[in-house]
């Protein structure tokens, strides 16, 4: 919890960091957008890929050090370490994975069974094996000694934008384009869970390090907390403005972060340790005395800038106790201007589902993920709320409404900006024509 790794279509890399007296490194290098970027597991670098085809590896410090390899003939769409920090493997719209080794970045080996773009390459927790995820519809299981593809699980609707190992190493989450989130196990090769949860594509996700939760981000502009152990909705998160682009967990579990197109990052407190499970057992977190507030969770916002703002760690107001049953809880969230400021406080959503999951889930009953008893669990909850339906409904029904003028923004900005390109394609190619005929004339 010293520093956050953000990268963005500004073309730049930001290392944010949670003290609140110290100002963010920016880290310009890339020439194009950083489409992925995460930290070493020591901490000691950061590594970022980019639209221009290159990877690099930055020293997280005010010196902005950093080291560049061309790794693909194309975009490259994800970066990320293995688990001893030694190699590096890398998904590109080339439709190749690459294996680097992180010292001198030597190239070990390539993988090359996808159709299409590969959106995400991710190791195991045990670095014997890779998964990967693709356009062509298929998210593949590679053997990293064999370098074979061991099984392709296939996408029907969709494909997967994001990819990733649960902790245990033995089933892996995907997050895809048909609003879907699927878990399988990558053993048995069965799915052990579907959730419809979702009204836009979902762009990211990332499991808790305790593997009792999964957290996703949507272009339906909210993230939603599962609970895999009862296979249900937890909550959903209302803060960004228009598509949440990723999340990622902190090592420890205590907080995570997300980020949006919205242009902004909001950091997140947990409060995962004060959840029950459905059998009386608390799912502690690994520093759980650290936190002591009900699940509503904390928000801060790192507001975009032409220079770095500072991050707080902290939201100024306390968190304020509420029961377990309540549906509806509100988190306060803060943005903090370049002189670090207080420059505004929005409000961040945090909806608690309990109704049954059978209602917004479809789902493979397993033993290893969840308990038989959860729909009578979720209805017990449903029916002892203590919030009157008339206004528990009036809410559901004003988020519905933020909701569709969410996704309404969304697919305009989306129009803009496929605007936008073709605008730029067009002065590019009358520049080409203008030069070309300049040559012609020269010659």
């Amino acid at each position: 919890m010293k520093q956050i790794a953000t990268g963005s279509m500004d073309s730049c890399v930001m290392i944010w960091n949670m003290k609140p007296q110290m100002r963010a490194y920016r880290f310009d290098g890339h020439k194009e957008a950083v489409t992925s970027v995460q930290f070493s597991p020591s901490g000691h670098l950061v590594a970022s890929a980019s639209r221009d085809k290159t990877v690099r590896l930055w020293v997280p410090s005010m010196k902005a050090e950093s080291t560049v390899f061309r790794a693909h003939t194309a975009t490259v769409r994800s970066v990320n370490f293995s688990g001893d920090g030694q190699t590096l493997v890398t998904a590109s719209d080339d439709k190749t994975i690459k294996v680097w080794t992180v010292h001198r970045q030597k190239f070990l080996f390539s993988l090359n069974q996808h159709i299409n773009w590969v959106r995400c390459a991710k190791f195991s927790p045990d670095d014997r094996l890779i998964v990967s995820s693709s356009d062509d519809k298929t998210i593949k299981l590679w053997d990293k000694n064999s370098r074979e593809c061991i099984h392709s699980f296939l996408e029907h609707a969709g494909y997967a934008n994001h990819v990733d190992f649960h902790p245990s190493g033995t089933c892996i989450a995907a997050a895809s384009t048909d609003n879907s989130v699927k878990v399988w196990d990558i053993r048995s090769h069965k799915m052990l869970q579907h959730y419809q949860v979702h009204s836009g594509v979902v762009n990211s996700l990332s499991f808790h390090p305790a593997g009792n939760f999964l957290i996703t981000a949507s272009s339906d502009s909210t993230m939603k907390i599962l609970d895999l152990v009862e296979g249900k909705l937890l909550y959903t998160l209302h803060g960004h403005q228009g598509p949440a682009t990723c999340v990622a967990f902190s090592r420890t579990g205590e907080y995570f972060s997300s980020g949006g197109s919205d242009e902004q990052v909001m950091v997140w407190k947990s409060n995962f340790d004060c959840i029950e499970s459905s059998n009386g057992v608390r799912l502690q977190n690994k520093r759980a005395s650290s936190l002591q507030a009900p699940p509503t969770s904390s928000a801060t916002h790192l507001q975009r800038n032409s220079h770095p703002s500072v991050l707080r760690s902290q939201t100024s107001e306390p968190t304020k106790h509420l029961n377990r049953q309540q549906s509806q809880t509100t988190a306060h969230a803060q943005s903090y201007s370049r002189n670090g400021s207080q420059s505004r406080t929005t409000h961040s959503h945090a909806h608690r589902d309990s109704s049954s999951s059978s209602s917004s889930t479809q789902q493979t009953q397993t033993q290893s993920l969840q308990h038989p008893s959860h729909q009578e669990q979720a209805h017990s909850h449903a029916s002892d709320g203590r919030v009157p339906s008339g206004l528990a409904n009036t809410l559901e029904h004003i988020i519905g409404q933020l909701d569709i003028l969410t996704q309404t923004v969304s697919i305009l900005e989306q129009r803009l900006t496929l605007t936008e390109d073709k605008l730029k394609e067009c002065l590019e190619n009358q520049l080409e024509i203008g030069l070309h005929f300049q040559r012609q004339e020269e010659s």
